[in-house]
């Protein structure tokens, strides 16, 4: 069941003070939905969360994001929405922890048919990027920025200037002939019960790998292994800066819910 604690919002576009926008994350297993404060980056009530169906199809997200969005009757903008997946133009060409028949679906269309609004379909990492450089621990650091969230796998996002370039996929970068996120993700840390050095070592690799190509000015670390970041960040030694995320799990639904406001 989903509950909130529903306030009064503002269409983004509306003249009110503070802007509002509206974002939605989804997960393999849970659909959160919050109202943004777009001047502060922050929440502007309390988020809803719904549980996930199975099988995670269009058919049965759709309704259930609908259900999240009118949670907040009172806000009447366009709505930014997370995905698993790389995001082009709308169409999911990937599908990470959902059924895999949303591979080549214009999601935007299903999602704008379902909501009877104007939405905008983005990529789950590159929301939480976008929203770390506006409100979190990237503000107002100008160059390259990497945003990275180490979980099941390695999700990335790339900042120049303030502007996101979608779709990296840094995750999947070749590692000492393996895929980066099956060696350098928290999963494998788990999996494998490694020590905080014996991971580190392997992000070292990784991240050294990632600054040689990208030569950031700032690398973020987010994920929810960026809580105990004091047990490895330290141990890495690179050339850029790396710092863990400051808007944690709320980022996504935050950046989303930015882009889908400045859309045109």
């Amino acid at each position: 069941m989903a509950t909130t604690t529903p306030s009064s919002t503002s269409d983004a576009t509306g003249g009110g003070s503070p802007r509002r926008g509206l974002g939605v994350d989804i997960g393999g297993s849970g659909i959160k939905a919050a109202p943004v404060d777009l001047d502060a980056g922050s929440f502007a009530a309390d988020r809803v969360r719904i549980p996930t169906p199975q099988p995670a199809t269009a058919a049965n997200i759709a309704p259930v994001v609908s259900t999240a969005v009118n949670s907040f009757p009172d806000y009447r903008g366009p709505v930014g929405i997370t995905f698993p997946a790389v995001v082009q133009h709308g169409i999911t060409r990937t599908a990470a922890n959902v059924d895999k028949s949303w591979i080549g679906t214009d999601a935007e269309g299903v999602f704008s048919d379902a909501l009877g609004r104007r939405v905008l379909v983005v990529n789950d990492a590159d929301a939480a990027g976008l929203a770390e450089a506006r409100f979190g621990a990237a503000r107002d650091v100008k160059g390259v920025v990497v945003v990275t969230t180490l979980g099941t796998g390695i999700g990335s996002a790339l900042i120049v200037d303030g502007t996101l370039v979608p779709n990296t996929e840094f995750g999947h970068l070749e590692v000492d002939g393996h895929d980066a996120e099956k060696r350098a993700a928290d999963s494998a840390r788990e999996r494998q019960d490694l020590s905080w050095e014996q991971w580190a070592k392997r992000l070292q690799r990784y991240y050294k790998h990632l600054e040689d190509l990208l030569w950031p000015d700032l690398i973020v670390v987010g994920g929810g292994v960026s809580k105990k970041h004091e047990k490895f960040l330290p141990l890495l030694d690179l050339r850029s800066p790396i710092v863990p995320a400051k808007l944690r799990n709320d980022a996504g639904i935050i950046g989303a819910a930015a882009l889908a406001a400045e859309q045109r």
